[in-house]
């Protein structure tokens, strides 16, 4: 099924702007009531589109004519939702939302993988690993879709985005033959912040999306015993700049984290001081770290904070501004362009990592040799 500009856009803000995450989740940020003001935007880049109004709130728009006006201005990530839409977009404020457990990435040769599996949920159930290639999702060829087109079919669409209803997957396994399962969504936990211990000192901790309170489960995650660290946002489709920011804080010891612009005016972000810049650390990251999370991985990288190992990410270095319209429409504006420490955009082109390496358990078993070289016995 061929995207539209508006469904683009709209997938594209589903998994960028609201924090969405790549393991079928939704954005668990408190986005209270309808009539309320709407919260400041995550992490972005790219000024304002020229002839664009960045502040519609109390206008109305029909659909066609914010398409007309997104078009208009060449907002890329700009989005417009109707009221209904914005809600369905919201789903997840009680921390479970509907999917089927299964987080996906893609590589420089343009495969979709499976990245993630949340344990106990349909897709673990249905023995799908890590590392298993995503083939199709329904009729469609996953590799000719958008990774956020595949994220928002993986989640549901319409009556289909509810605890449930069935998608189709066919999945393979290295050279072994398609499997094709039908998984029913279930209500699962949103939780952005997983640790595991790799190998003896070796703590990974898995960042999915930057919602609120994530630097806070980060530290937490850190209060296990550990002689060092590899820090995950593989398939991490970015969120709240501040949770990006606070969870970089906790690797530095103060100093800049990056800087945006937001209508023509630099801003900073900053890192409070205390940080822990002894102990090794080593990030990775793929083709669906994205936005925020790119900002955290820049910083590390910049600040000779961290070694960055995997794929080039996915280059959304865009901010957006959200605004209500009278009729309860909302409308996504592209307001500022953000920069890591060194004044590097992402958008466009990602981030090279320092050390190149596939994905799944290669990336993983490099990380831990990368660790080794930095001091940690792995």
């Amino acid at each position: 099924m061929p995207q539209t500009p508006r469904r683009t856009r709209q997938v594209a803000a589903l998994s960028l702007v609201f924090g969405a995450v790549l393991l079928a989740g939704a954005a668990t940020g408190a986005w209270g009531d309808p009539n309320d003001p709407l919260p400041p935007p995550p992490a972005g880049t790219a000024p304002a589109a020229g002839g664009l109004p960045t502040d519609p709130a109390g206008a109305a728009l029909s659909e066609q004519q914010a398409e007309h006006l997104l078009a208009a201005g060449g907002d890329r990530w700009g989005a417009y939702y109707s009221a209904q839409e914005y809600a369905e977009f919201s789903q997840g404020l009680d921390g479970r939302y509907p999917g089927v457990g299964l987080s996906v990435g893609r590589g420089q040769d343009g495969v979709t993988e499976v990245s993630q599996v949340a344990p106990d949920g349909p897709a673990a159930a249905a023995g799908i690993a890590p590392g298993d290639r995503l083939l199709r999702v329904g009729q469609d060829q996953a590799d000719h879709l958008p990774v956020t087109e595949v994220v928002a079919r993986l989640r549901g669409q319409g009556e289909d985005r509810r605890a449930g209803s069935e998608v189709t997957l066919t999945v393979r396994r290295g050279e072994g033959e398609e499997r094709e399962l039908r998984l029913r969504r279930v209500l699962l936990d949103s939780r952005q912040v997983t640790a595991e211990q790799l190998a003896k000192g070796v703590l990974r901790v898995t960042v999915r999306a930057f919602t609120s309170g994530v630097a806070d489960q980060v530290r937490a995650a850190l209060r296990a015993p550990h002689s060092g660290v590899v820090l995950d946002l593989r398939g991490n489709s970015g969120g709240l700049v501040d949770e990006a920011a606070g969870t970089a804080g906790i690797f530095l010891d103060g100093g800049p984290v990056g800087s945006y612009l937001e209508r023509g005016e630099t801003r900073e972000l900053t890192a409070p001081p205390g940080g822990d810049q002894r102990t090794p650390l080593v990030v990775l990251v793929d083709g669906g770290t994205m936005s925020a999370a790119e900002l955290l991985a820049g910083a590390l990288q910049d600040r000779s904070r961290a070694v960055v190992v995997g794929s080039r990410t996915f280059g959304k270095g865009t901010v957006q501004q959200p605004s209500r319209l009278a009729d309860g429409a909302v409308l996504e504006l592209t307001v500022g362009r953000y920069y890591t420490p060194a004044g590097r955009s992402p958008d466009g082109t990602g981030l090279t990592p320092d050390v190149p390496a596939g994905s799944g358990e290669e990336a993983d078993q490099l990380a831990q040799r990368v660790l080794a070289g930095l001091g940690t016995r792995a």
